[in-house]
């Protein structure tokens, strides 16, 4: 069964506490080469069937409305993954129509 990845990321603008806590972890514990961490939230929505711009559209309405917050957040990508593992991408990253 396909399953369809959404990624939620805070918006650019707004401070990220999450990211700066686990850059600072990294930075001690010696970790130099990062110079900048986001924490996001990634859902995976499992299917039956084939998925098709019907499905694709009810889940760019989710992901707006239940999974991320239009106010702090911003869902970045929305990706198909078929059974075998395999990624099709299902909208353009960044901002999304």
């Amino acid at each position: 069964m396909p399953k369809i990845v959404v990624d939620v990321m805070p918006k650019a603008e707004l401070l990220d506490p999450q990211g700066k806590a686990v850059a600072g972890a990294l930075a001690r514990l010696g970790h130099q080469a990062f110079t900048d961490v986001r924490v996001g939230k990634r859902f995976e929505l499992t299917v039956e069937g084939p998925v098709d711009e019907q499905i694709l559209s009810a889940v760019r309405e989710v992901a707006d409305e239940l999974l991320s917050n239009s106010v702090i957040e911003d869902v970045v990508n929305i990706t198909v993954v078929d059974a075998a593992g395999e990624h099709s991408a299902a909208a353009a990253s960044g901002a999304l129509a």
